[in-house]
């Protein structure tokens, strides 16, 4: 295990998101942006009135092998509101200092424009399946756009982003979801589970999650699509809310808070005390790498749910790209740096810079106001609807990644073994599989950049077309 475990940090420090791909990354974000015109800033208000705003005008979807462009947008939104959204922000600011979260800002400003040409292309290139569906994404746009000569790297996307589905979109999250709701059981009854008991408990939270999935997914996208366009909302908005508790309860120290954001970013030593190992590029490594983690813009995934839609436009559906990373990172990452950089937790004995953090550093923001027992059922909750909703969209991921390699005969088999590593995952020790996980999700990032450069030039014409026609781009009622 050494070994794997050897290679693996190599290629996650050098190639997955070593400095390159934080360049690639973000370069490609800045890029995009540039060549639409900064389509994020200028057309936000406009973004806004055409997705989150028109939610109470959505017109009824006519197209059997389709979903509604909302319910593609909260599938994809499902994926990336997960434990990044908790544990990865928590792991960001104690391995790169306060500084990382201007840099998760900085990913998801340009991100925005990134997730926006990945869902354009994605409707542009899409095709029906063998049951009528609508399939797309990055393999898709590749072989149709880039010509089939690229099926090449649509195969390696297929293939890294099949594997991933297992490890981020699966063993990963149900792990997070037995850690805290073992704790929470742990807090409530002032006495932890160990030994056979954690494992039997992990166990049977495995089984309930794999039980719950299978149910969902058997039903094909338009089952997910119906069950997250009412999780994310709650789930999102529960968060939200439980947060905002926190920043109000110590709001006399954001200003101190947002300046040790600024100044890390810049000069981490100062803010963490000179801690080893933390420097600007560390800082902004941990921030873009979570970022995109988060919000997953560029790695080519939510693509493959905005896919499904039933809109007239791909710019139309671009636009809930767009949104999709302002609530993920914008808002609900920014609430939980916010609630652990306020709530005076990092300046205790218990907290030391480079450690290894996750959810227990968010659930320890939500002591210092709820208290233990309550703090740790609320973030159990949150993970339990956050990383559940997350399972349910990479196994839609996953399965198409498996189908555009190995045909729809895969489809069932890909699910059983899906479910099954569901169970598994709940009692494994995951520290190597996180690490892997990380990896697989930098790897699959590349085609899909390579792609997104190559066909800029499509994103572009067709926004121009779009927005050319100031009929069309005036908000419409039946637009979701």
């Amino acid at each position: 295990m050494e070994i794997v475990k050897s290679v693996n940090d190599w290629i996650n420090s050098n190639i997955a998101w070593g400095p390159v791909m934080l360049v690639l990354i973000v370069g490609t974000g800045i890029y995009l942006s540039v060549r639409c015109g900064f389509l994020q800033f200028r057309r936000f208000g406009y973004m806004w009135k055409n997705t989150i705003g028109g939610l109470g005008k959505r017109a009824k979807v006519t197209d059997k092998g389709a979903i509604s462009p909302f319910q593609a947008m909260t599938t994809a939104l499902a994926a990336t509101v997960g434990t990044g959204n908790i544990a990865g922000v928590a792991g960001a600011i104690a391995l790169g200092g306060p500084g990382a979260v201007f840099w998760m800002w900085v990913s998801a400003l340009f991100g925005m424009v990134t997730k926006y040409a990945e869902v354009v292309l994605a409707i542009k290139y899409r095709e029906r399946n063998a049951k009528g569906e609508w399939v797309g994404g990055p393999m898709y746009y590749i072989t149709k756009g880039l010509g089939k000569s690229w099926k090449w790297l649509a195969v390696v996307f297929s293939a890294f982003g099949a594997l991933a589905a297992f490890g981020i979109g699966n063993c990963t999250q149900v792990n997070t979801i037995a850690n805290a709701i073992t704790a929470a059981i742990g807090a409530v009854t002032g006495s932890a589970l160990t030994g056979s008991a954690l494992t039997i408990a992990k166990l049977v939270i495995g089984v309930a999650v794999a039980a719950i999935v299978a149910l969902v997914i058997i039903g094909g996208v338009k089952r997910i699509g119906s069950v997250t366009e009412k999780l994310v909302p709650f789930m999102s908005g529960l968060y939200i809310i439980g947060s905002l508790v926190i920043v109000f309860a110590n709001i006399g120290s954001i200003g101190s808070v947002l300046g040790s954001i600024f100044q890390g970013a810049f000069n981490p030593q100062a803010v963490v005390g000179g801690v080893v190992g933390i420097t600007i590029l560390e800082s902004m490594k941990r921030g873009v790498s979570r970022g995109v983690f988060s919000n997953e813009a560029g790695l080519g995934s939510a693509p493959m749910a905005h896919a499904a839609a039933d809109t007239d436009s791909p710019v139309r559906q671009g636009l809930w790209g767009i949104f999709e990373v302002f609530m993920d990172t914008i808002i609900i990452c920014t609430l939980t740096a916010l609630t652990i950089l306020m709530s005076g937790i990092i300046d205790g004995a218990a907290f030391s810079w480079g450690g290894k953090y996750g959810a227990e550093l968010t659930a320890a923001a939500f002591t210092s106001v709820f208290g233990g027992g309550f703090a740790s059922v609320f973030v159990a909750i949150a993970i339990l609807l956050f990383a559940g909703s997350t399972i349910l969209s990479w196994s839609l991921y996953g399965t198409r990644c498996a189908e555009y390699l190995l045909g729809e005969k895969v489809r069932i088999p890909y699910q059983v073994l899906f479910v099954l590593f569901i169970i598994v995952g709940a009692t494994m020790d995951l520290s190597l599989a996180w690490d892997i996980a990380d990896t697989l999700n930098g790897l699959m990032a590349i085609p899909n950049l390579v792609a997104l450069l190559g066909l800029s030039g499509v994103v572009v014409q067709t926004t121009r077309e779009y927005f050319a026609d100031r009929k069309r781009s005036a908000p419409i009622p039946d637009q979701i």
